[in-house]
């Protein structure tokens, strides 16, 4: 796949994915707003109908009385909550004459300081009640406009057809609200509304007259706190009061309506998400190993070409009649034609080792060795080629202990992988420095050299298989990216660990820790 296509691909998916979650947020905030809007419609429906049905329940307190006293034949006109008038009328059979008998109550509260009264209590209410008497007499003829306001004793088929509704202002407008309402009742009406609504939570209310606290209200009702309020005994006149409620929960109670729907939503999303970045890491780590192998393949082909070429070159020499007879040129040529061959056979076993490592193939046996033996025997593997490149390896063999459980054949080869590398990656002659130190129950070896180094980002990559530093087209350093990979496998199944510390240009250590054994 082309880099073009490969990074238009990666924007489309990226950009689709962000796509998905902002229509998630999305469709959850709208879904917080619908439950708000829903539980603030059903609270004030509920609340309407609280406050309509008590004031249709009072109204019809205050017309039953009416008819009661209508049907004992009283006519009642309520001018205020202390004057009453009674009526009664009295048809006169024998004559065209109507007696109507007018009883005129007024009712007047007084309260007094029980300092007057020593009898415990803090004040006294006295009442004084005022008669008025009046009797006047009619014609029957002169009563035709006056009978929609005076009833005959008995005479209860029209008061269906009366307006009790001055009346009943009359009457409630002065009469304190505690009196017409209490909390208890308020209390079981608001929550059989709410429970029609699946509403169950905590809620306190209060009853306010011109903003303006009454007696009527819970314990915790806060008036900063209040969430809605609706007008309570729509009476029509000076009194404005008004229902309020609020609800201390209510945010926890429209979340958790919705709580299951956003937790699949934010699960279902996050498995989206891991799953396109792992698509997108595997795609990304699949184009770095094409990459690497293509590289790899190129420097096995360099690696590859020159020994071929060397060892054609010699057996053409060989066949030269002059040179064929000449025994020292032939052992000559045949010791190059050995000596590349070996060569190649080292980098093919190279390559299996890995392979077979990967596999767990590979039979690893370990043996209690020193380690100051193996590092001696990897040193002389490479001391001629570094004495041959004027070069020179110092070792400070400083730790008391180094019996480890390792393999010989494979550590040593460990080492000298190391060595080789450090040699190889030395422009100038090779000062390579190995120091080994005891640190707890472990043994540290340190391989150092002055040579070419790396940067930070290659270092964290030095130990991946095929993988090596881009120089271009320039192949000055021989090799395939598997030494290390190789080294760090061997080490990880001797329970160990390498690192690597380096600067460009100022060379790097690696250093290799393994566990003693007594």
């Amino acid at each position: 796949m082309k880099k073009k296509v490969f990074l238009v691909l990666v924007i489309l998916m990226t950009l689709s994915l962000i796509g998905i979650i902002f229509v998630q947020g999305y469709y959850i905030s709208n879904s917080v707003a619908n439950k708000q809007d829903q539980f603030t419609f059903n609270v004030k429906k509920g609340l309407s109908s609280v406050s309509k049905e008590i004031g249709d329940e009072e109204y019809r307190d205050v017309v039953t009385k009416i008819r009661d006293l209508l049907r004992q034949g009283v006519a009642v006109n309520v001018d205020t909550t202390a004057f009453i008038d009674l009526y009664i009328k009295q048809d006169i059979s024998n004559t065209d004459e109507t007696l109507i008998y007018r009883n005129g109550i007024l009712e007047e509260n007084y309260k007094l300081s029980s300092a007057i009264f020593d009898i415990g209590l803090d004040s006294v209410s006295i009442k004084k009640i005022i008669s008025k008497n009046e009797t006047k007499v009619y014609k029957s003829s002169s009563l035709d406009g006056t009978e929609t306001t005076l009833f005959k004793s008995g005479e209860t088929n029209r008061t269906e057809d009366i307006d009790f509704e001055p009346l009943y202002l009359k009457y409630s407008s002065r009469r304190p609200i505690h009196k017409r309402i209490n909390v208890e009742k308020i209390d079981r009406l608001i929550k059989l509304q709410l429970l029609q609504d699946d509403i169950d939570i905590d809620y306190e209310f209060a009853v306010y007259n011109n903003d303006l606290a009454t007696k009527v209200k819970t314990e915790n009702f806060n008036y900063e706190n209040a969430f809605m309020s609706v007008p309570f005994f729509d009476n029509k006149n000076e009194n404005n009061y008004r229902l309020l409620v609020e609800f201390p929960d209510r945010k926890e109670f429209i979340w958790s309506s919705i709580i299951g729907m956003i937790i699949l939503s934010i699960i279902f999303t996050t498995i989206i998400i891991v799953a396109y970045s792992s698509a997108l890491f595997q795609l990304i780590k699949q184009r770095q190993i094409s990459e690497i192998k293509t590289d790899f393949i190129n420097n096995m082909t360099h690696e590859f070409k020159t020994p071929i070429a060397t060892i054609n070159l010699a057996l053409d020499s060989i066949k030269n009649p002059k040179i064929i007879d000449d025994k020292e040129k032939v052992q000559r040529y045949l010791h190059m034609i050995r000596e590349e061959n070996k060569r190649m056979h080292a980098q093919v076993e190279n390559v299996l080792r890995i392979s077979k490592l990967e596999k767990n193939e590979l039979n690893i046996s370990k043996d209690r060795v020193r380690l100051h033996d193996l590092i001696e025997d990897a040193i002389s593997h490479v001391e001629l080629i570094v004495e041959d490149r004027g070069g020179h390896i110092e070792t400070s063999l400083k730790a008391a202990t180094s019996t480890v459980l390792a393999n010989e054949t494979h550590f040593t080869n460990v080492l000298v992988n190391i060595l080789d590398n450090a040699i190889k990656y030395s422009p100038e002659a090779p000062i390579i420095q190995v120091e080994t130190i005891n640190v707890g129950n472990n043994v540290l070896v340190n391989i150092k050299d002055h040579g070419s180094g790396m940067s930070k980002a290659v270092a964290k990559r030095v130990f991946e298989k095929f993988y090596r530093e881009h120089t271009g087209n320039v192949h000055n350093v021989k090799g395939h990216g598997l030494g290390l990979a190789y080294v760090k496998r061997i080490v990880d199944d001797h329970h160990g660990h390498i690192s690597v510390e380096s600067e460009k240009d100022k060379g790097s250590t690696f250093t290799i820790k393994l566990p003693l054994i007594s």
